[in-house]
This record gives C-alpha cells, sequence and structure tokens, in this order.
C-alpha cells in the first residue's frame, strides 16, 4: 500500500504553522519583550499578565526557541555523558539505563544530553576538556571513575559543574552518587556461604577502576566473616564483557578444585560465565552458583536466569541528572554525594552447594 493510498492525497493540506513569540504577542496585544519577560518570569511583569501569557501560550501550542533563548543567557542547556572506557558501545546495557534515566532528568528541564565516547584515558582528558572550553555544554557526567582519577582533577580545575556514578579514592569536595560496593559483596559472599559455599570464585575488574577495588574488598571481608581464608587462586581479573567473563570462568573451571559458586563484579561479566558452565554440561542453579552484579534487565532472560546483586541504574541517571542541574544552578557539589544499597535479586542462578563438593 503506498502513503498516497494509506493517508490520502495530503497535497491540500498546510503545514502546520509554529507558533513564535511575535504571533504570540500579536494575539495578545502586548510587546514580544512584555511577553518574553513574563514567560521567564520577570517581576516587574504583574502577575495578571504572567498568567494570562501563559495561558495564551499553553493553548496555542507556544514552544520558546531554545536557541535564541541559548544565546539570550549564556548558557548552554546540554549536559554531556562521558561513556566510561571497556564499553564499546551504546547499546551496552549498563550504559543504556544509566542513559535512559539521564535523559528523562534533562528532558524535563528541555536540557538536551550529548553523548561522548572515547578510546583511552588520554582521550578521554582530551574530550573533556575540549567539551568544557566549546561552550556546547554545562555540565559533565563521569561513570565508572578509577581509584586516583585525573579526570576528576581537570573538572575542579577548571571549577565545570560536574557529578561522578561512582567515586574515586578520595571524594569528599564533589557530587557523586554510587552504590556501597563492599557491602553488596559482603553480602553476596555471605548468601553463597549460607547456601554451603565454601570455594567461591571472584571474577573481578581491573583495579584502576574502584568500584573494582571496593568490591574485591567486600569479598575478602565475607570471607573473612564467614571464617574462610582468602585463596588467591580462586580471583580473576577481567575485562567487563562477556567474552572475558567466560575464559575466566573456564580457567577456574580447569582447576582440579574448581569453584562451586562464582560471584561477577558485573552481570556482563556473569553472562559470559553462565557460558562456560554451559560448556562444561553443569548447569547454574544446581551444579554450580553464579552471581552478578548491576541488576541488568536481560538477566532475566538467561539461561538460567541470573541472581545478582541489583543497583538502580535507571533511578541512578535521574539523580545524576537531578544533581547536576541543582549544581549548575549554585549548588555546592559536597551537598550532593548519595550512597545507596544494592539489593541481592534471586533468580535462579544460584542455590545449595552440590553434595558432591562437599
Amino acid at each position: 500500500m503506498s502513503l498516497e493510498s494509506a493517508f490520502g492525497n495530503l497535497s491540500g493540506y498546510a503545514p502546520l504553522k509554529r507558533v513564535t513569540l511575535k504571533s504570540l504577542a500579536k494575539s495578545l496585544g502586548l510587546t514580544e519583550s512584555t511577553v518574553s519577560r513574563a514567560l521567564n518570569g520577570y517581576s516587574d511583569i504583574n502577575e495578571n499578565t504572567v498568567e494570562r501569557v501563559r495561558k495564551a501560550a499553553l493553548e496555542l501550542g507556544y514552544k520558546p526557541n531554545q536557541n535564541a533563548r541559548r544565546l539570550a543567557t549564556g548558557i548552554a542547556e546540554a549536559v554531556a555523558f562521558v561513556i566510561p572506557q571497556n564499553h564499546s558501545s551504546l547499546a551496552e546495557p549498563f550504559v543504556a539505563q544509566l542513559l535512559q534515566g539521564l535523559d528523562e532528568s534533562l528532558a524535563r528541564r528541555g536540557w538536551d544530553l550529548l553523548v561522548s565516547h572515547s578510546l583511552s584515558a588520554e582521550d578521554e582528558s582530551n574530550t573533556i576538556h575540549r567539551l568544557i572550553t566549546s561552550g556546547r555544554v554545562s555540565g559533565v557526567v563521569l561513570s565508572r571513575p578509577f581509584r586516583h582519577d585525573a579526570r576528576i582533577d581537570l573538572l575542579q580545575a577548571a571549577k565545570f559543574p560536574f557529578v561522578v556514578h561512582g567515586r574515586s579514592a578520595s571524594c569528599d569536595s564533589y557530587a557523586w552518587y554510587d552504590i556501597d560496593n563492599e557491602l553488596a559483596f559482603d553480602t553476596a559472599v555471605k548468601h553463597l556461604v549460607d547456601l554451603g559455599h565454601r570455594r567461591i570464585g571472584f571474577i573481578g575488574a581491573p583495579l584502576y577502576f574502584n568500584f573494582a577495588h571496593q568490591r574485591l574488598q567486600g569479598y575478602r571481608s565475607g570471607l573473612k566473616s564467614a571464617g574462610i581464608g582468602y585463596d588467591e587462586s580462586l580471583v580473576q581479573i577481567a575485562e567487563l564483557t562477556d567474552d572475558a567473563g567466560e575464559r575466566a570462568a573456564a580457567d577456574l573451571l580447569n582447576t582440579p578444585k574448581p569453584p562451586t559458586a562464582f560471584l561477577c563484579v558485573s552481570d556482563t561479566q556473569a553472562f559470559g560465565v553462565l557460558a562456560a558452565v554451559r560448556a562444561r554440561g553443569l548447569v547454574a542453579g544446581s551444579d554450580v552458583s553464579v552471581i552478578g552484579y548491576d541488576g541488568l534487565k536481560t538477566g532475566r532472560h538467561t539461561n538460567p536466569p541470573l541472581t545478582t546483586m541489583s543497583q538502580p541504574l535507571t533511578q541512578s541517571g535521574r539523580e545524576l541528572g537531578d544533581m547536576l542541574l541543582a549544581i549548575i544552578d549554585g549548588d555546592d557539589p559536597a551537598n550532593h554525594q548519595i550512597l545507596k544499597r544494592a539489593k541481592l535479586l534471586v533468580r535462579n542462578s544460584d542455590g545449595p552447594v552440590w553434595t558432591h563438593h562437599q
């Protein structure tokens, strides 16, 4: 079916005409200056006029010209999200869910989201320097910071508004939103110990990431609380991909005394661990337990559905956006520091230790 047959001949329809400030002012019998000042809440315009202008703007569907407003205020109504290294695509679930919430926050204010991806730490610093000097954005969101992060130093030195999803080792003076990583992994270890597991494999991330260091500390503290000694041979450090998780799990499964459970620092790694378990003819949740971290929606559809320590990624994005907008408006960044707890989300990939392992 052609477009014409589906919708009819559209040639007789005039295009919708955009309501401009000029046409709005003309319909009200006011000057453009008065209408503009009424819409922007200037105190020299009386309340009756403000109400009359806003009502007409709503009824006629007037939307301000953002480019003109940005020129008038000198504020770039956009923020930049710098995709963390080790993430190659916007389709990566961790990034996608975080961006969804961030975009929702900015959209409520009519602001735009600019996404930037860098291939190396040096390139990322250059990108941030270019962003903060370009005038295109008024704030920056960083994610998965390093323990000692030069990007944070750069933004602080420039006195440029920013927030961080996560924390560096020194985090007292800037805004951040984070999950208690150490507590999360202490909790996950306790859960596995309660199921009877004593040989718990840990698949971590490169330790220059502060979250990776914190999660390893949580794993170690959980073992210590359970009276289990730390065994370095049960620890694999891998990149944050499913392929890397699969290779790391395969290495541990090929040892003379393989772990009866795996604890992974990301769901994406855990997806690979599930594949390694299946490749050996084992069943996750019965023969071996697997727990991820992030609470990604895709974990509901793995085989079996993945048990995970869940963090609210979309909600995190919203809160990061709200925090950054408040800082851009003049709030003290040190007043915007939020620490949340992850929640154990039990699905089907964990279970009591198989009696053969005991």
